[in-house]
């Protein structure tokens, strides 16, 4: 039996989609015939930055918050976020009458760090990485007694994520290819948990940034590395995998038939193509399924499903962007 099958399979995904029917959106896919075209094969993209929140995170936060017991919600829960897994914990909590505490570097946008404040969570900002996000964590839960709620590295996590895979067979029965962005792999490890388990012979290529990219650097080293967060257009997908991960490296590993790093521009030219035809706003992260087409790296013999996983972006940075601004960020391009 794969290493995998141990962690988290279809017989946990099922469930969490039950789970949270009613509290998540099922979303829609949508076929681009401009990128049809380019591919030569049928694209569609699927749209979960129309999901409540604005990204695909609120399926693993409310399925991990609906597993609690009434007294574990009780103490109150707290994560490490680069911003999305922040604002669907928040909310999450929220209608659960619990209290959420997010912690996040001052790498997170400040248009990601208000929307949390908005939901009621607290917010406390500690140092330059998720990983020393991920230390205040860990006093928390040690000094007060508070849940965590990791933002990819946790079973009920995956298995909300995997939710998403479930929809995308049930809509593209056909798919062969599935495009699916890639940082600490919850998202990753859930899409290609239930898809490998419906369709075995689909292809799932993770898609992350050139700078910083700690999943493709762990699985090239055969085991969880620390790399130095930079930031990126796609934010998102920043942060590390965690050094003790015990879930989405291995799955990641097994599962993953191909990874693609993506560069600022690439992902700049994903964004761009987003807005202007297929007249959808996306975050960087969301952009590089689309990203990855237009670059001509990705080829398929039949159809194709590109994840857009959120549009929480800075929309002064979007006008920048769409309009020929640089990729690069501020810090970066100066």
């Amino acid at each position: 039996m794969s290493q995998h099958r141990q962690l988290v399979s279809l017989d946990d995904i099922r469930p969490a989609a039950a789970r949270i029917a009613g509290h998540v959106l099922n979303t829609p896919t949508m076929q681009s015939a401009a990128l049809g075209e380019l591919a030569g094969v049928p694209v569609h993209l699927k749209l979960e930055q129309h999901q409540i929140t604005g990204s695909f995170k609120l399926r693993g936060a409310t399925n991990a918050i609906l597993s609690l017991t009434s007294a574990e919600r009780a103490r109150g829960v707290v994560a490490a976020s680069t911003g999305n897994h922040g604002r669907a914990l928040a909310h999450a909590a929220r209608a659960q009458g619990a209290v959420a505490t997010i912690c996040m570097s001052r790498l997170v946008p400040g248009n990601k760090v208000s929307e949390i404040h908005k939901l009621g969570a607290e917010v406390r900002i500690a140092g330059n990485s998720q990983d020393e996000a991920q230390e205040e964590v860990d006093r928390l839960v040690a000094d007060k007694g508070m849940v965590s709620v990791p933002p990819f590295d946790d079973a009920a996590v995956i298995a909300g994520q995997g939710t998403l895979g479930l929809e995308i067979v049930d809509q593209v029965p056909e798919v062969e290819t599935v495009l699916v962005p890639l940082s600490g792999g919850g998202l990753a490890a859930g899409v290609a948990c239930a898809i490998k388990a419906l369709r075995p012979n689909t292809r799932i290529i993770g898609l992350t940034m050139e700078r910083g990219a700690a999943m493709k650097a762990s699985r090239d080293a055969g085991h969880p590395v620390q790399i130095e967060e930079l930031p990126s257009l796609a934010d998102s997908l920043g942060g590390g995998i965690g050094l003790g991960n015990a879930l989405t490296f291995a799955m990641c590993r097994d599962l993953l038939d191909d990874v693609i790093l993506l560069s600022e521009e690439e992902i700049a030219a994903g964004l761009r193509h987003a807005y202007a035809a297929e007249r959808e706003i996306v975050e960087g992260a969301g952009a590089v399924g689309v990203a990855a087409l237009l670059s001509g790296r990705v080829t398929s013999t039949g159809p194709i499903v590109a994840i857009l996983s959120g549009r929480n972006i800075d929309m002064d940075l979007h006008r920048r962007i769409i309009n020929g601004a640089s990729a690069l960020p501020v810090e970066v391009a100066a």
